[in-house]
């Protein structure tokens, strides 16, 4: 297990100088960037040795996984667990009270069923508002490849930001897969002019965050204006550790 952690602690320290470096080459201090590390489908002895490497921030895409390991996990209270992945209607119950932050809110219908779980739990719910800026049909989000979009989307967007219970922080984004890093940066680039033109629409809400970028393009994501960068098989594979 002492490797384990070692071998973990190793790769988020690399990381995180990454990180550190692309955000100082846009002019921005690194603690700007805050690194979500993706545990998805790895089991709890890795996530166990992430968090004793000094991981922060983990990040899941399944609510009854990531829920089971919030349970199994108590003892280590200064953890944040950050819901990534598209939630579906039946499991947003799931959400609040376990996560402390939903990156992935995409319809004003899943706001509307959050908020009301939010309600009965008394809890208010971080979220960031999901954009597809790749027009990719397997993607969630909503749709913003196009600018002309981003107008007819300010009514649903403005009855998500005025819902009670839940908190809106920033955008997120997942941009189509390329083979080169720099392929994704219009994307992000795409997903920062939309933030801007949010936060001129909408003074009143917080749209600061810009959670995007992972294992194969997050140094391109920091020097695009990432806060959040969510990145999994870079520092936690099971495939890759023995113990």
């Amino acid at each position: 297990m002492e490797n384990l952690v070692q071998t973990i602690r190793e790769k988020y320290l690399q990381t995180l100088d990454i990180i550190a470096d692309a955000a100082r080459s846009s002019g921005r201090s690194p603690e700007a960037v805050k690194l979500v590390v993706v545990t998805k489908t790895q089991p709890l002895e890795i996530v166990r040795a992430a968090i004793e490497a000094g991981v922060k921030i983990l990040g899941e895409n399944y609510p009854e996984e990531g829920v089971m390991k919030i349970q199994s996990l108590r003892e280590f209270s200064a953890v944040e667990w950050h819901m990534i992945g598209h939630v579906q209607s039946r499991k947003a119950q799931l959400v609040p009270g376990n996560f402390n932050l939903l990156h992935s809110l995409d319809s004003l219908k899943l706001a509307k069923r959050l908020d009301r779980f939010c309600a009965e739990a008394g809890v208010v719910l971080p979220v960031l508002l999901e954009f597809n800026v790749g027009g990719e049909e397997s993607k969630s989000g909503w749709l913003a490849g196009d600018e002309t979009l981003w107008s007819p989307l300010l009514e649903e967007l403005g009855a998500v930001i005025a819902l009670p219970n839940l908190r809106v922080r920033g955008l997120m984004t997942m941009p189509p897969l390329g083979s080169d890093p720099n392929f994704s940066r219009p994307f992000f680039q795409k997903l920062k002019r939309l933030q801007e033109y949010l936060a001129a629409q909408f003074p009143q809400a917080d749209v600061s965050e810009l959670s995007m970028g992972t294992s194969s393009d997050y140094e391109a994501a920091v020097r695009e204006g990432a806060t959040m960068v969510r990145i999994g098989t870079a520092i936690v594979d099971a495939r890759h550790y023995t113990t």
